[in-house]
């Protein structure tokens, strides 16, 4: 009796085992495809950032061009007071040119949590552009229908100390493999920001999100929507592009 219970343990300890092992591939996988679809050696895109303040609403464009995770630069088109400013990424650092006062200043430290332009966006959240699979492990959590899509929620959790939210939660399209939602969570388990993602269209080879609204958990207001107006991936962008130099 005693020798049946313990390999009929030791075949339940096997097969549970075996599921997580199969499970935790299945998040490897999908995750990887979420990087092909929104990762690229070079890209340029068009966009609107539109602020829903508690009283009023006001909408920025802007011109971006990234190479890889480590350069971008991005000029604000309008409104007029905003237009000619740049802000530029290099490696680990950020430059701000700001036309009107004639001057470069480098945001670092505690100051990368500020907000961008009032929006709900902060500087972290623009200058980390790695890639999912080199900053989170992901694991299955459920399985559900968001929007009348079925989607997979896998649960991320960093691997290194150098990011802005140590877990997320991702909704992410079954089908397409690209996040409907995000969730971001400080290490307390503190929700942080949500991302929802709408009007995913076929680009390049790739599924890709034009429309996502952030929000802020920790602020009042309404949301920040930013709408991708046009995108090119893996255009060649001039060297000169990323330098001090181009922001004057």
């Amino acid at each position: 009796m005693k020798t049946s219970v313990l390999l009929f343990t030791l075949i339940s300890f096997t097969g549970i085992f075996s599921l997580q092992a199969q499970e935790s591939n299945e998040a490897a996988t999908i995750l990887e495809k979420v990087d092909k679809n929104l990762s690229a050696q070079n890209r340029i895109f068009e966009s609107s950032m539109t602020i829903h303040g508690r009283r009023t609403s006001r909408t920025i464009t802007s011109k971006s061009r990234t190479r890889g995770e480590k350069e971008a630069l991005t000029e604000y088109l309008s409104p007029a007071s905003e237009a000619g400013t740049k802000m530029l990424k290099l490696e680990n650092q950020l430059w701000i040119y700001t036309p009107s006062a004639d001057r470069t200043i480098q945001i670092s430290g505690h100051m990368l949590r500020q907000s961008v332009m009032g929006s709900d966006l902060s500087y972290e959240d623009m200058m980390d552009d790695r890639k999912l699979t080199e900053v989170y492990s992901a694991e299955v959590i459920a399985r559900d229908t968001l929007r009348g899509e079925r989607v997979v929620l896998l649960q991320l959790t960093a691997r290194s100390s150098d990011v802005a939210y140590p877990v997320q939660k991702m909704w992410i399209d079954a089908e397409k493999f690209v996040p409907l939602r995000q969730e971001m969570y400080a290490r307390s388990g503190q929700l942080l920001k949500r991302v929802d993602l709408f009007d995913v269209r076929r680009i390049q080879n790739r599924w890709f999100p034009m429309r996502m609204v952030y929000r802020d958990m920790l602020k009042t207001g309404g949301g920040t929507e930013f709408t991708v107006t046009s995108i090119a991936f893996d255009t060649l962008i001039p060297e000169h592009i990323f330098s001090k130099a181009s922001l004057r």
